[in-house]
């Protein structure tokens, strides 16, 4: 059975090549496939079927992975040559013109605008988020709505900060449909970019900005009530998880958690408190 659905999908794809040449865009209803010549005489086994010609079927594969090579090639190098253009960005600029168009995962096709990043090219102190909500993808700048402002709160009224002194930005670029959490896949494919964010920022603290975040760079499953307050490490680098700002919207009494979270950091930075 195995061979025989092999064998179906293989000449179906070959038919509908032949089609695309002649200009054909779909196989038409009822059009029978090419059926492989079967010799008349072919003997049956005991239940009826015509015994599995072996070395037919390897060719078959061997065939079918020939083609399925270049593929596979084509796209191993495409991911190399990303990786070393990343890797040779020297500032983030330049990072931001090797993303370009990004369509890499599935969220290019619902955005209004990649969310980059945004602050001081050098700062101390980056925040890290989840992803962009409505408000960002349509700004094409992270923070911007309600959460967005309860954050720039904390930056500048709590931490006596300009939001411009620190850098900010999101484990995805993209907004995930109805803000749904970034899929696996998704994260993976935007994961070179933020690796490199990070490193040319270099801050001396990053603070992950609720349970994604938190979750995703420190690569655990750990609730993040257990991992708010308690400093961890990323890329050595100092790692403090904290709440969302878009949680304390919903739950201002834990905005004091958040506080303890942030005296932390910027202890940690050596700013009055």
């Amino acid at each position: 059975m195995r061979r025989e659905i092999r064998k179906l999908a293989w000449e179906l794809a070959a038919h509908g090549e032949l089609l695309a040449l002649g200009g054909a865009r779909s196989i038409p209803v009822g059009l029978e496939l090419p059926r492989a010549a079967t010799p008349a005489t072919a003997p049956s086994d005991a239940n009826g079927d015509a015994p599995i010609d072996e070395s037919s079927d390897a060719a078959m594969d061997a065939a079918m992975d020939q083609e399925a090579a270049p593929q596979a090639e084509a796209a191993d190098a495409s991911s190399h040559d990303l990786a070393a253009r990343v890797a040779a960005a020297s500032d983030l600029d330049a990072l931001r013109g090797v993303i370009g168009d990004c369509t890499r995962c599935r969220l290019a096709g619902g955005r209004t605008h990649l969310v980059f990043g945004v602050g001081n090219p050098k700062a101390r102190l980056m925040f890290v988020g989840e992803g962009p909500g409505r408000d960002e993808d349509l700004q094409g700048e992270p923070f911007v709505g309600r959460a967005g402002a309860l954050l720039t709160d904390i930056i500048e009224k709590g931490m006596r900060l300009k939001r411009s002194d620190v850098y900010i930005c999101n484990v995805v670029k993209c907004r995930p449909p109805n803000n749904r959490n970034p899929e696996p896949d998704e994260v993976e494919a935007c994961s070179p970019f933020l690796l490199r964010q990070v490193d040319l920022v270099a801050p001396e603290v990053i603070v992950a900005l609720g349970k994604f975040a938190a979750q995703t760079l420190l690569r655990t499953t750990t609730p993040i009530m257990r991992l708010r307050g308690v400093w961890h490490e990323y890329r050595g680098i100092p790692l403090m998880p904290t709440l969302h700002p878009a949680y304390l919207l919903r739950n201002p009494g834990d905005k004091k958690l958040v506080w303890q979270d942030i005296k932390q950091v910027m202890a940690r930075l050596g700013l009055d408190v």
